[in-house]
């Protein structure tokens, strides 16, 4: 099974991003436009870093622009509310390592293109609606949504949808046969695989 969501194995896989400039007065769409700014500098840094050097610069930024943990528990479903903290916490560090491992395989060079935020946000109850546009030379944009809410470290990514497509929920069917065979542990060492074969 072919572990990275549609939104980067189909929309990112090869691409490159520069930012357009920062227009944000609204916070959430300001940490959108964070994240673009380090997949920026990552990117031209990107083939000289190779895949793991890239791991390692965006690892801390996932940390600052998605709530690692919240994804981690709406990705895990159900079987979250059964695990003990141990089990709970090991998740979180192999979700937090396997979203930087996605970022680093397909955000590798830089070629031209650029993230435009939109500037209408949305609000939707405790969340704020980020809409935002990859352009790529020679393609049509494209459209990536992103869902924020607000917490301890201010606003931050809970979910991308790519095609209206959920990526937690992308997440949560993949991990559902691992939980299904081995619970908590099986489903860090599925996992830690895909970050190794993200990263080779």
């Amino acid at each position: 099974m072919n572990l990275r969501p549609p939104l980067f194995a189909l929309a990112f896989a090869g691409l490159a991003c520069a930012v357009a400039p920062a227009w944000a007065a609204d916070p959430a769409a300001a940490r959108v436009d964070s994240l673009d700014a380090a997949l920026l500098a990552t990117m031209k840094a990107g083939p000289s870093l190779g895949s793991k050097g890239r791991f390692r610069k965006l690892e801390p930024v996932m940390a600052e622009v998605f709530d690692l943990p919240l994804m981690t528990r709406f990705a895990v479903g159900p079987a979250w509310s059964g695990m003990t903290l141990a089990d709970r916490q090991a998740l979180v560090r192999a979700f937090s390592r396997l979203t930087a491992a996605n970022y680093a395989a397909n955000f590798d060079r830089f070629a031209g293109e650029k993230f435009v935020v939109k500037p209408d946000v949305e609000v939707r109850g405790p969340d704020r609606i980020v809409q935002s546009q990859l352009m790529a030379n020679g393609r049509a944009p494209v459209n990536l949504v992103y869902r924020m809410r607000q917490g301890g470290g201010g606003w931050k990514i809970v979910d991308v949808y790519f095609d209206g497509v959920s990526q937690l929920t992308t997440r949560r069917s993949d991990f559902a046969g691992p939980l299904a065979a081995g619970g908590a542990k099986a489903l860090e060492a599925h996992i830690d695989a895909a970050v190794d074969r993200l990263l080779k």
